[in-house]
């Protein structure tokens, strides 16, 4: 048996050995990890699947970034993934739950969710699509076709993904 929690309940550790066996111990010169440099998950966006003996089968984690518009714009966005789940448990549905909680999370908060992923299974399943992203700038290399949206306010247009942090007060 599966349950769902806050990713916090879970060892940092943990997650990260997660992540190495899933996508790899290389994984962090990928363009998704320079959009979350500085920041902090989002809490309330991000969850694991443990089984019964607290063993971690999946996470997702989700991340404060932006949108700088080359117009002056500012929109708030939340970068979805890594979502991860232990390879021998790859196809039973794992990473769908996970979605699916961190999305219903976002989506009651009203908030626009981006990320980089395989438009043909993010969009079938979750809505996912790259219509409004082509003018939009990472901080490093993608396919475009990859770069997808979903929410109520994607914004069009040209402009910089960048990370989303907070600056102290003086």
């Amino acid at each position: 048996m599966t349950e769902l929690c806050p990713i916090g309940k879970v060892a940092p550790g943990a997650v990260e050995t997660l992540l190495d066996r899933a996508f790899g111990a290389d994984r962090h010169g990928r363009t998704a990890y320079r959009l979350r440099a500085g920041t902090v998950a989002i809490a309330d966006l991000s969850f694991a699947l443990v089984d019964g003996d607290d063993a971690l089968l999946g996470s997702i984690q989700c991340w404060p970034v932006r949108f700088a518009g080359d117009d002056g714009r500012d929109v708030p966005l939340v970068l979805v993934g890594p979502v991860a789940v232990e390879p021998a448990r790859q196809r039973d549905g794992l990473g769908r739950q996970l979605m699916r909680a961190a999305l219903h999370a976002a989506d009651a908060q009203g908030m626009t969710t981006i990320l980089i992923g395989d438009p043909e299974y993010y969009g079938r399943f979750f809505g996912y699509d790259a219509g409004r992203t082509g003018g939009w700038r990472l901080p490093g290399p993608v396919e475009r076709r990859r770069l997808l949206a979903r929410g109520p306010a994607i914004p069009a247009g040209d402009g910089a993904i960048e990370p989303r942090v907070a600056v102290a007060a003086d």
